[in-house]
């Protein structure tokens, strides 16, 4: 597992801009870099997307070349606009932009039509009339030649004939697809006569019926790369094996040369990544919806109160790496804390109150004290937290027989209100079930923070809010989503949703400032003590909502004993 985090002194060049550099010196490009995003519009962006988004258009910008947004709308049946729509947020939201570079790999289907008739002219593609299922039985193993097929070797006329009414829609889907001929012995399993098109007689989201024939995605990608002038197809390390495919075409339709390099896909502990068990959590109903905060897609990290800047950094501290290997989802989490550290302006909130009243307060004053908005900001602002004589203070903050090292409060022990006083247990009242349900206490007068006189140091500092001046909120407190670090890891016969954690969501409702009155949807706030958290879109004027982004310190590491 890769937790490491590297000091931007001491990164250097990875091996795709190698790569690039090399190019670019040998002039195969004519020194130019144009790269491109390909998303499948069939679901929803997740993280490891984010990487390979950053990856694109980073390079483009540090060597100073174009980025393309193109769609690999192949399979009509798995795709739908609304896709399309949130993968153009989730781009534009991470902080890149593909200007007049939208394209879509339906925009060349008349082309790749006419690619596909050059082959069958020139030998090097057949119709062939067996089945998926019988085409996968023939083509053998890693060891073992795969079986040709008996209409290989129709000739040339027959196979324009018969895709020609293939395309107009004359035989039912499955009947017949068009298939490569390479070579059925070949060591790569993706060389033996694999499907260039098949019959799916479904209308597309773009083309409307205007084809009943699809390329397949092997077909599409790379023709499309070539036509875009693509000089650069980054793709994921599963691709390496289809790059001697993607050079054949290159090198049998005579088109422009895209070179592919492969990179190792994003995985993430205690995270699933792929997108069929991502669609089973929402199908299934373990999630709330794809913008599920618990869920590592884009649309849920933002929700969750995750800053395309975190995600930028994220993708940048684990680099490129050429083999798989497993990140740790705590580096995710130290960098939107690093970033909201700076950026999120502070409030006081109680999860699980308790009531606490100053015997020696004057009743009904009302006193505002200041606490820096965020004082990590040397320019900070101030904000105005009211005081009164009836306070909430977070339950675990009280215990009335406690351990030596608890420095909190308890009876006739001391501790600081956070831009306050001193305050003294002097006594609790309990209800008839000996449940504590308020705690009295007095305050030194001569203690109030910031004085020059309130130099008296006590060991514990609690949080806070005034009673008569509490907003409620609902506070939604998201946790990792599975229990194990590696979910997919099951016994034979188990299933991966049985790694759930059961506490990814608990909702308390809680008492906050009034600083974080009229929050906006999606902003951020520290709650002082307790962690980040985010206003989320369900908020209404009458009712406050906010997502726990992460908590303050990586409690997960105690727990697995890393710390």
């Amino acid at each position: 597992m890769n937790s490491e985090i590297k000091p931007e002194s001491e990164k250097s060049l990875n091996f795709i801009e190698v790569f690039v550099e090399e190019d670019m010196k040998n002039n195969r490009f004519g020194k130019h870099i144009h790269t491109r995003f390909p998303p499948e519009p069939n679901g929803y962006l997740h993280i490891g997307h984010a990487k390979s988004i950053c990856l694109n258009f980073g390079l483009a910008q540090k060597y100073g070349g174009l980025t393309n947004l193109r769609f690999d709308d192949t399979n009509p049946v798995t795709e739908d606009v609304e896709y399309v729509d949130s993968i153009k947020e989730d781009v534009r939201w991470l902080g890149f932009d593909w200007g007049d570079r939208e394209y879509y790999a339906s925009d060349y289907f008349d082309t790749l039509y006419a690619y596909a008739v050059k082959l069958i002219e020139k030998g090097l593609a057949y119709v062939c009339d067996l089945s998926v299922e019988e085409i996968a039985n023939n083509r053998g193993t890693p060891t073992r030649p795969g079986v040709e097929s008996p209409f290989r070797n129709r000739s040339v006329e027959e196979n324009l004939k018969l895709f020609e009414e293939m395309k107009n829609g004359k035989y039912k889907r499955g009947e017949k697809v068009l298939r490569a001929k390479i070579d059925m012995a070949s060591p790569n399993m993706h060389m033996r006569d694999p499907i260039l098109y098949r019959i799916i007689h479904e209308p597309h989201h773009r083309t409307g019926n205007k084809w009943c024939i699809y390329p397949s995605y092997d077909f599409a990608h790379g023709q499309c790369d070539s036509l875009e002038k693509i000089t650069h197809s980054i793709c994921t390390l599963e691709f390496e094996v289809h790059r001697p495919l993607y050079e054949w075409f290159i090198k049998e339709l005579e088109i422009f040369p895209s070179r592919q390099i492969e990179f190792a896909r994003l995985n993430l502990t205690y995270t699933v990544m792929s997108k069929r068990k991502l669609l089973r959590l929402v199908k299934e109903g373990y999630v709330n919806g794809w913008n599920d905060p618990r869920m590592l897609t884009i649309c849920g990290l933002r929700r969750r109160g995750y800053t395309p800047a975190s995600i930028r950094a994220f993708a940048e501290r684990i680099g490129v790496a050429k083999r798989d290997n497993i990140i740790d989802i705590a580096v995710l989490e130290f960098c939107i804390r690093e970033d909201l550290n700076k950026t999120a302006p502070r409030a006081m909130a109680v999860l699980n109150p308790v009531k606490l009243t100053l015997i020696n307060y004057p009743e009904g004053k009302t006193e505002m004290l200041k606490g820096k908005i965020n004082p990590e900001d040397e320019n900070s602002a101030f904000r105005d937290i009211p005081f009164s004589k009836h306070l909430y203070i977070e339950r675990d903050d009280f215990m009335e027989n406690p351990p030596k090292e608890f420095h909190r409060l308890s009876p006739g022990k001391e501790v600081r209100l956070k831009y306050a006083y001193i305050i003294k247990c002097v006594d609790v009242i309990k209800d008839a079930s000996g449940h504590i349900t308020e705690i009295i206490c007095t305050y030194d007068p001569e203690t109030k923070s910031g004085l020059p006189q309130a130099n008296r140091k006590v060991k514990g500092t609690i949080h806070w809010v005034s009673e008569p001046h509490a907003l409620k909120a609902e506070v939604r407190l998201f946790d990792r989503l599975f229990l194990k670090e590696n979910p997919d890891e099951v016994d034979e016969g188990h299933d991966f949703t049985e790694n759930i954690n059961p506490d990814s969501l608990k909702v308390a409702e809680a008492l906050c400032e009034p600083s974080v009155d009229g929050a906006r949807n999606l902003q951020s706030f520290q709650f002082e003590r307790i962690g980040y958290f985010c206003c989320d879109k369900d908020s209404t004027p009458q009712q406050l909502v906010f997502n726990r982004t992460v908590t303050l310190k990586d409690t997960w590491a105690k727990i697995s004993g890393k710390m």
